[in-house]
């Protein structure tokens, strides 16, 4: 009966991972391709913390180390201006998500020369996000037989 259940939520998991959808609602308009267009590489917003789970997103006034000369009287700068000024966060909508009961390291695959378009798609081309990559466990485990590289289920399963 266990192994059943394992099987079902191991479909479950792995489906609910690849479905396309369209890009979510943010609360401000993001260019990827546009910020990498400027020659900004993914780790300058994207900081990862320890222990290495989750990229960062870097807050409002970290944008303005560079917004302060660029586009300045746009109206999203504008607002942006206004959040750093009052030191909010910037809520992002979470477009991939990583389930509680798998461990994983950004920092890991970072560390092994893993671009972040492998698992998220061609970010860097997108003036908005959507789920476009496969972070399922079948992907994983692909990805890891395909590069030949150890994988067992205590690396992402207590």
């Amino acid at each position: 009966m266990k192994f059943a259940f394992a099987l079902t939520l191991f479909t479950f998991s792995a489906g609910a991972q690849t479905v396309p959808g369209p890009p979510p609602a943010q609360p401000l308009p993001f260019s990827h391709k546009a910020h990498v267009d400027a020659n900004l590489e993914c780790r300058l917003c994207h900081t990862n913390p320890d222990p290495g789970r989750y990229m960062g997103i870097m807050p409002a006034t970290e944008c303005m180390s560079c917004h302060k000369g660029i586009s300045p009287d746009d109206p999203v700068v504008r607002t942006l201006t206004a959040l750093a000024k009052k030191k909010q966060t910037i809520n992002w909508v979470r477009v991939y998500e990583i389930p509680t009961f798998v461990k994983f390291s950004h920092r890991t695959h970072v560390a092994r020369g893993l671009e972040c378009d492998a698992c998220h798609g061609p970010v860097a081309t997108r003036n908005q996000l959507a789920r476009e990559g496969n972070i399922s466990q079948l992907a994983c485990v692909e990805c890891h037989t395909t590069n030949k590289v150890e994988f067992n289920c205590a690396l992402c399963h207590d």
